[in-house]
């Protein structure tokens, strides 16, 4: 089989262990060759694309981003951009796609799918809201950096008697934001799922001051809104990419901002962004990464197309595309709970 393999949206670590673990099943155990499309959907309309093989592909495993590129291009977005996709799949005489991305850019191998292509989809995003998987790659490996980060930040605001604010990725879903939160010892925890009140979260603070604390860590998602602006998004810019998202950033800067107005405590704002999607992919990540390419060469040649590989439990198994991208994941309320009793929600 001729497999075409692209990476499509933001990097995350991890995505250079799924392509490695695709070629290396693929020619070893099927015969398998393999072509990779650079820079995602846009490789694939352009044209551009890389031989990939076990030369190529040797020492993956630890590296972190993708070597093949990626983009935010919906194809879709023009008249021309399916029938350009389609071309290059002639072209390139492709059997079957290996799509590894999150919500958009396995929206569009669902669409291929529909057209008749032969799609397998690998779930990508650090942010972790993609439905239909336990986990995701690369969010453990965005939770370790976002906790290590916090770690760090205990210190200096203990020093300077601070308030330190801490803001992470996380659109619409406080996945990194919980988690980093509850392993870094966080005191307030603000996510897109319940919008806060920042006169609430000042009174907390100052009870916390108080009460003979000397510092607080509140972490917030770049995605959560304040109560008096729940439908108006703290954004960076205006712009907006392939699949009409805006560009988010700055809420931990207002949050910071309001906080040392209301309370009078010096207050700082650390944000981590892009920093959470760099550097090598953590143990955990690494092995499900693994899997996931392994699964999905399995499922290709097992005839099957329109399927995303997923986790449920310790098992690797095969959903539709469609119910995957049919809905976000957002935190849970038993989870929401757990981190009430270390780090509380404010609303």
């Amino acid at each position: 089989m001729r497999i075409g393999i692209l990476t499509g949206g933001g990097d995350c670590p991890g995505l250079n262990a799924v392509i490695r673990a695709c070629v290396r099943c693929g020619t070893t155990v099927h015969r398998d060759e393999f072509i990779g499309y650079r820079h995602g959907w846009k490789g694939l309309i352009e044209g551009e694309s890389v031989v990939l093989d076990q030369a190529t592909t040797r020492g993956l495993l630890t590296m972190g981003g993708t070597m093949l590129g990626t983009s935010r291009t919906n194809p879709f977005s023009t008249a021309q951009g399916s029938d350009a996709l389609r071309a290059t799949l002639q072209r390139d005489a492709i059997d079957a796609l290996v799509v590894i991305g999150g919500e958009d850019t396995l929206g569009v191998a669902a669409r291929l799918a529909d057209d008749g292509v032969r799609v397998v989809g690998v779930p990508k995003t650090i942010d972790n809201d993609l439905d239909g998987t336990d986990f995701t790659f690369g969010f453990h490996t965005a939770v370790q950096t976002a906790t290590d980060a916090i770690d760090r930040l205990h210190t200096t605001a203990e020093s300077h008697d601070r308030v330190m604010v801490v803001e992470v990725m996380g659109r619409h879903a406080g996945w990194i934001a919980v988690y980093s939160a509850m392993a870094g010892g966080a005191d307030i925890v603000l996510v897109p799922e319940e919008p806060f009140d920042i006169r609430a979260v000042a009174q907390m603070i100052e009870h916390r001051h108080a009460s003979g604390a000397r510092y607080s860590i509140v972490v917030v998602a770049e995605g959560a809104a304040s109560i008096a602006t729940a439908d108006d998004l703290v954004v960076q810019s205006d712009a907006i990419d392939g699949f009409g998202h805006i560009h988010l950033g700055g809420v931990g800067a207002a949050v910071a901002r309001d906080l040392e107005r209301l309370t009078g405590f010096e207050t700082r704002v650390t944000v981590l962004g892009h920093l959470l999607r760099g550097g090598t992919p953590t143990a955990y990540d690494r092995v499900l990464a693994t899997r996931f390419g392994i699964a999905a060469i399995d499922a290709l040649h097992a005839g099957e197309t329109s399927v995303m590989v997923a986790l449920h439990g310790t098992n690797i198994v095969r959903i539709p595309i469609g119910e995957a991208v049919a809905a976000l994941k957002t935190v849970e309320a038993s989870l929401l709970r757990d981190v009430r009793m270390f780090a509380p929600l404010v609303s």
